[in-house]
């Protein structure tokens, strides 16, 4: 990735080792990156329009004042991205997408993200509180101890979803799917003894 470069276009980016480093005001156009570490990366000011990430590693990645739209993450590593600190204004967003993706302990407090994807993903210790999750895809994503609270859930998918707590009195969860066995756990909240 050439420093001096501020635009890059469907560029292919594979193996790249950026660990550690400072990334600032690029932007990024319907490019794909393979095999990169990116940890502990510092994205500042960037946008991220159309790319597709794979087999990378983004752990404690910084995205401050980042833009991303039209994102696809597969098989990655994301563990503890605060995503509160990405840019939601001025950019038309479309949903990101996490295919069998690692994103223990991140946030997402009170993001609108209708209509993400998280499918087949660990979301273990995810702040989701306060989010707008309508429509959203969670499909076999593994929740345990993730938070929700005041979230819109409504219309989501949660099919062989497991692990998740979520209190239906705090929660709306209308016309959200559930797997029939799984479903069951939404009566903890209501102090309702199961017995078989």
């Amino acid at each position: 990735m050439n420093s001096q470069e501020h635009d890059f276009f469907a560029e292919e980016f594979k193996d790249l080792d950026l660990t550690s480093n400072e990334i600032i005001g690029k932007d990024f156009d319907d490019c794909s990156f393979e095999d990169c570490n990116f940890s502990h990366i510092s994205f500042k000011q960037c946008r991220f329009v159309g790319c597709h990430f794979r087999h990378c590693d983004l752990s404690l990645m910084q995205v401050l004042d980042s833009k991303f739209s039209d994102i696809v993450f597969e098989d990655c590593k994301i563990i503890g991205v605060d995503w509160t600190k990405a840019s939601w204004e001025s950019l038309t967003i479309r949903p990101m997408k996490f295919h069998k993706c690692i994103l223990n302990d991140a946030s997402f407090w009170g993001l609108k993200l209708e209509e993400m994807q998280l499918k087949e993903c660990e979301a273990k210790e995810v702040d989701f509180r306060e989010a707008n999750l309508e429509k959203v895809d969670f499909y076999a994503t593994d929740f345990e101890k993730a938070l929700f609270r005041n979230s819109n859930l409504s219309k989501a998918n949660f099919t062989h979803a497991r692990n998740f707590d979520i209190d239906i009195k705090t929660n709306n969860l209308k016309g959200a799917k559930f797997s029939r066995y799984e479903a069951v756990r939404l009566l903890i909240g209501l102090g309702v003894e199961l017995v078989d």
